[in-house]
């Protein structure tokens, strides 16, 4: 990686009726029990794949990653936004070793929990821990599969997730399950890849398959949009949803760096109707319309990473609430006459 860029926006989501479905670039709708019961109509990701690609993330993940730290780091800094403490957490699969890395005492956690589908993931942090002893943080490790979790409900004050949960079949079903986790008034934490992620290969990539197969396969997985996250939120029983958006725009000296940086973070393609084989002339030309395309002066070229941050509270009776609907003891005519509006 040449170097990182930064542009980030921030929305602030209504509440939308709780069944509204949600959706994926590629149409995908899967749908969930409010009550913990999953169900996923569609499968989309390749979770057995998902665990290999962790294993391998775990081997090439040898020195620290600019782009994954900056995110984690982002992630983190909402904890110093919040009053309160969370004695108890859990951080869930995706850049498990970053997070815990770079807690520093955030949150006041006293207990943690680090959960991985991947073993060599779950090791790789085991083994970093023992290089953080001055934080006096009960850690414990776990292997588990973030559509299922193996956590009690009530048993946690904070989830974290950094960027892991855009991999799973169920995503509602999965936020559902990170509630029923947290004692009330619990804090939900997620960093999850956005739709705008990757646009300029899924051009490229798109142009060469035209050009050189006559059609074109999924080569880049499908992710969130924007527009759907807070009804993510709402619709998995959070309550004071909260939606920021960062969008990184990371350089790299070849299209053959940006992949290879890709499979270091364990982010390369997971579908499970993947076309497994890459023609030798379809990779070439893949990387020379990125070139031709998108190269800078100096011969770089840049990769788009859109970050969506998901923040949601379990319900509690301290949390504040909207007012019922005609319950107002002033009218908007008594403000204007009182502050003499000239409209």
């Amino acid at each position: 990686m040449r170097g990182l860029y930064r542009r980030s926006s921030l929305w602030r989501t209504r509440r939308e009726a709780p069944h509204s479905l949600f959706f994926f670039s590629n149409a995908l709708c899967t749908d969930a029990n409010i009550d913990g019961v999953q169900s996923s109509r569609i499968k989309v990701f390749d979770r057995h794949f998902r665990r290999k690609q962790l294993d391998r993330a775990a081997w090439l993940m040898r020195s620290k990653d600019s782009f994954v730290d900056t995110v984690a780091e982002n992630l983190l800094d909402r904890l110093e936004d919040c009053k309160k403490t969370f004695p108890a957490a859990l951080c869930l699969g995706g850049q498990l070793e970053a997070v815990r890395r770079l807690l520093r005492g955030r949150g006041a956690i006293e207990k943690l929990i680090m959960m991985s589908a991947s073993s060599d993931m779950v090791e790789l942090c085991r083994n970093a821990e023992r290089e953080l002893q001055t934080e006096n943080i009960e850690t414990s490790f776990m292997v588990g599969d973030e559509e299922f979790l193996p956590i009690k409900e009530n048993s946690v004050d904070l989830v974290l997730s950094c960027l892991g949960l855009h991999w799973t079949n169920d995503l509602p079903g999965a936020m559902i399950q990170c509630r029923l986790a947290l004692k009330p008034d619990g804090l939900f934490l997620a960093a999850i890849l956005g739709g705008e992620t990757l646009k300029e290969l899924r051009i490229a990539c798109t142009v060469a398959q035209m050009e050189r197969e006559g059609g074109i396969s999924p080569r880049i997985s499908p992710l969130a949009q924007v527009r759907d996250a807070g009804n993510l939120l709402t619709r998995a029983g959070f309550t004071l949803p909260g939606v920021d958006v960062d969008e990184f725009v990371v350089r790299y000296p070849s299209a053959l760096d940006l992949i290879e940086h890709l499979r270091a973070m364990g982010e390369t393609n997971a579908l499970l109707q993947r076309n497994t084989i890459l023609k030798r002339e379809t990779a070439l030309a893949t990387a020379a319309i990125y070139d031709s395309m998108f190269a800078a002066e100096d011969g770089t070229i840049p990769a788009t990473f859109q970050v969506i941050y998901l923040t949601g509270w379990r319900d509690h009776p301290s949390q504040q609430r909207a007012k019922r609907r005609g319950s107002a003891t002033v009218s908007f005519q008594d403000i204007q006459k009182q502050f003499g509006s000239e409209d």
